[in-house]
């Protein structure tokens, strides 16, 4: 039986091989298709942050899987949320606080029970996604060394094209084009003079707004440019949904009817609400 499911995730995986290629055309090309990120990779039946759980979002047809950075003790970089792995892994501390051997040694919980998966590798995620899927660096090391080395590896892995780096604070764009002149940035804009200011530095894939500001002419203008509109669903958006399925999703479009990128807790849900409307292939 494991050498069945082995074999039949293998097919899967195989059959996405090249799947981002056609998330990126979409990406560009197909601006009215609303893309889908997942919110520390798909996690209602796998441990967030997880190798299975980047499986699922393969499987699903996620457009985007967001994926948390973090360094062990011995400076090898790993995903993880939080500043411990406590809830994660139910043991003190934080990554910085041991060995990435030390580390696989604890099982990664789900509904906190113990699983199969450990903490992966960014380099272990990189090689998973490659050709299958983009993915959003929300780097929580905080160190330019750490952030520096995230930035190589992904050009060293050739996912340099697939890759969004998320930027909590647009005045580092400099230093990030500075490593790599050619990764993709997603700066984070908490006010339209955020806004202003990320405009000056040239033009991106896509900027993360926030609903207390948006307007159909901010986003407008935002994508006459080429640049995606990216909104969480994530809270009350998600909740909704889960209470009541159809209404969160609605809720969120009818408010902000031109964000062109979602990102969700609720990722199959969200997939399954789009296609139902057009706005998914």
């Amino acid at each position: 039986m494991k050498f069945l499911i082995t074999a039949f995730l293998s097919i899967v995986l195989l059959s996405a091989h090249g799947q981002a290629d056609s998330i990126l055309r979409d990406f560009s090309n197909r601006p009215d298709h609303i893309l889908v990120a997942a919110h520390r990779a798909p996690h209602a039946d796998y441990p967030e942050n997880s190798l299975a759980a980047i499986r699922e979002a393969i499987r699903l047809g996620v457009d985007i899987v967001e994926l948390d950075i973090r360094q062990t003790k011995d400076g090898i970089l790993v995903l993880m949320h939080d500043k411990t792995i406590t809830r994660t892994t139910g043991k003190p501390g934080g990554t910085g606080d041991y060995t990435y051997a030390e580390l696989q040694q604890f099982p990664l919980l789900h509904n906190g029970q113990p699983t199969q998966e450990r903490i992966p590798t960014f380099e272990e995620a990189l090689k998973l996604t490659k050709d299958r899927i983009l993915v959003d660096i929300d780097f929580k090391e905080g160190t330019p060394e750490a952030a520096r080395k995230t930035v190589e590896l992904v050009k060293a892995s050739g996912t340099t094209s697939q890759v969004l780096f998320f930027l909590y604070d647009y005045k580092e764009i400099p230093q990030l084009r500075n490593w790599n002149p050619k990764i993709p940035i997603m700066p984070r804009a908490y006010n339209t003079g955020d806004i202003a200011g990320i405009g000056q530095m040239g033009t991106f894939p896509a900027i993360h707004i926030d609903d207390s500001y948006y307007s159909d002419s901010l986003a407008n203008a935002l994508r006459a440019g080429g640049t995606r509109v990216w909104l969480n669903a994530l809270g009350k958006y998600d909740k909704a949904e889960k209470a009541s399925p159809g209404t969160g999703f609605s809720e969120l479009l009818k408010k902000h009817p031109r964000v062109n990128i979602i990102q969700t807790d609720l990722p199959a849900e969200l997939l399954a609400y789009l296609r139902s409307k057009g706005f998914h292939r």
